[in-house]
């Protein structure tokens, strides 16, 4: 048996859209440790591409905004497994189609199609598993390293991501009155992501951000898709209702000597 005890488990991970994603990096470990791996993707389209990537595992289709495509799945997982004993939640979206504005001209619309699928989903689909859910069942949702950075680029998501990272906590509380299903984050710095591709300007801000790392090193998918396995895992079984935060130490390297100097006296 391996360290993190993980075989045999029946873990479903949601949000695979290629090779880049973290829920692809998730789904790979997992499976390296032996897990049942189950996947879920938003689309049909979604669904013939990610099955090139992820041989015989079961790939279900559950786009997040329709409560129908939420209770099929419950129904198709239930089929294929009796216990689920862990969700990987790695949603997110912010529609950045057209282009970058201010703060405060955001739409309603977009910030609440972008809280929907961030955050509410979250809580939506931990109540249609709650039944399903192995008793000391993990949940793991994948977030941000900080929410209070107002980086302009980012915009509206940063405060869906808060809104993830507060109802993890109740989520936890919720639960916890029947069974001890764990909820956790895996708050990640920045990343080389297709979907972070998408936002305005991410390429200066990644780069800015490796700089600002203590290794000079940027942070990896694979770095954060361990914690989250080990998240998981019931290795894990005392973290609850926190985020793990992975930024190669950024957060406290914001006065690093060669950055200042670089500022002040650009060449």
């Amino acid at each position: 048996m391996s360290f993190l005890d993980l075989e045999n488990k029946n873990i479903l991970v949601m949000g695979v859209a290629n090779k880049k994603s973290v829920a692809f990096h998730i789904g790979s470990q997992l499976a390296r440790e032996g897990a049942r791996v189950l996947y879920a993707v938003r689309s049909g389209e979604r669904k013939a591409s990610a099955a090139k990537l992820l041989g015989d595992a079961p790939v279900f289709v559950c786009d997040v905004e329709r409560e129908e495509d939420i209770l099929r799945l419950r129904g198709q997982v239930g089929a294929q497994c009796d216990r689920l004993h862990g969700l990987v939640h790695s949603i997110a979206f912010a529609n950045y189609a057209g282009g970058l504005h201010p703060f405060h001209e955001t739409s309603k619309q977009d910030f609440l199609q972008s809280v929907d699928i961030t955050c509410y989903s979250l809580i939506r689909l931990s109540d249609a598993f709650k039944d399903l859910f192995a008793k000391q069942a993990s949940v793991v949702t994948v977030s941000i390293s900080t929410t209070r950075m107002a980086a302009e680029n980012y915009g509206y998501m940063a405060p869906a991501k808060a809104a993830l990272d507060s109802s993890l906590c109740f989520l936890a509380k919720s639960f916890s009155a029947f069974s001890e299903v764990r909820f956790n984050s895996v708050n990640a710095g920045l990343l080389k992501t297709s979907a972070s591709a998408g936002i305005p300007g991410y390429v200066d801000s990644y780069l800015h951000a490796e700089q600002l790392t203590l290794r000079k090193k940027a942070l990896t998918t694979d770095e954060v898709a361990s914690a989250a396995v080990f998240l998981l895992s019931p290795r894990s079984s005392g973290i609850n209702a926190q985020g793990i935060v992975l930024d190669g130490g950024m957060s406290v390297n914001y006065f690093d000597r060669d950055i200042i100097r670089k500022s002040q006296r650009p060449e």
